[in-house]
């Protein structure tokens, strides 16, 4: 079989090479308390929608920093006791998508949120406020301020407030919520499972934001991490602060929030992606303390896979 990483043997036994900073339990708890602190005051409006078997919402609610975020909510039009609820989060530069996305689960139960991402292709807001380069990228948002500035840190609270959000709705089962989501949406399943300890069941598919320094040791920092080449072309061209960077996103490295993790994780994973290399999916899975399971595709990419969806519908039905 073709490689683009590692063979699976190794691959199951990775712990992964981007540094953990000796802080990173104690940054996470604080950055879980100034949410806590956050009212997150949520406000339901209902729009219309084709499906009588549904009922939509747009859904805004407070994140850390005072931004107002955006989630598409659905739920089922007949109600009879608290539903179990799945939280949706999209890929990369995107949005939250269209209704009609989210109409099986509803259609079968399920409450669902769907959350925009800040400063990203939907509706929620991003005030912004951090020194230094905001040129092209999150993951570089904030490297040349504070830690606790970075962007990645609010947007792994914003999947945190969103499911402590859903899981006051009276007619949200709070011990039945799960999470799924693809690249971007996968890291943010992840990271949401973590910061979430209440979260049961988590599908992430190709989970991006893991292992930052594996993927520019493999030549890899291109198309969704080309930031990282950017910021050493822009601001560090000797890489004078290499070391120092890379401890820095440790902060933001889903792998290191990985054993905070009590769902049950079903991961998908391609392992000819050359976007976010096995290798870096696998030192966030090494790390998970709960019980998990991978489903590999040996011969799929970065791209559509078939069955990803049902695997995951399946997988949450469990919930």
């Amino acid at each position: 079989m073709p490689l683009i990483d590692m063979p699976l043997d190794q691959l199951l036994t990775y712990e992964g090479r981007n540094p953990r900073p000796a802080d990173h339990a104690a940054y996470w708890d604080t950055a879980l308390a100034e949410m806590r602190a956050t009212k997150p005051e949520p406000v339901l409006h209902a729009v219309p929608n084709p499906s009588s078997a549904v009922e939509a919402f747009d859904l805004t609610f407070t994140g850390v920093g005072g931004s107002r975020i955006y989630a598409k909510y659905m739920r089922p039009a007949r109600i009879a006791g608290p539903r179990p609820a799945v939280l949706m989060f999209h890929g990369y530069s995107g949005s939250s998508g269209d209704w009609l996305e989210k109409v099986a689960y509803a259609a079968s139960g399920y409450c669902v949120a769907a959350m925009d991402c800040r400063g990203q292709g939907g509706r929620s807001e991003d005030l912004g406020g951090t020194r230094g380069n905001t040129l092209r990228g999150h993951i570089i948002r904030g490297l040349d301020d504070e830690p606790s500035r970075m962007l990645y840190r609010q947007i792994f609270l914003d999947t945190a407030q969103l499911a402590r959000v859903v899981m006051e709705f009276d007619e949200v089962d709070a011990t039945r919520v799960g999470a799924t989501g693809a690249s971007q949406g996968g890291g943010l399943t992840l990271a949401c499972a973590a910061l979430t300890p209440e979260i049961r069941r988590a599908a992430p598919v190709y989970p991006f934001l893991c292992d930052y320094q594996r993927v520019w040791e493999m030549d890899l920092a291109t198309n969704a991490y080309d930031e990282l080449r950017t910021w050493f072309r822009m601001f560090d061209p000797t890489h004078a602060r290499q070391d120092e960077i890379f401890l820095r996103l440790g902060y933001i490295d889903v792998q290191h929030l990985a054993d905070r993790i009590k769902a049950q994780v079903c991961m998908i994973t391609g392992l000819m992606d050359t976007i976010c290399p096995p290798s870096t999916q696998y030192a966030a899975f090494n790390k998970m303390r709960c019980e998990k399971d991978v489903l590999i595709y040996p011969d799929f990419g970065h791209e559509g896979i078939p069955g990803a969806g049902d695997r995951c519908f399946e997988f949450l039905a469990g919930l």
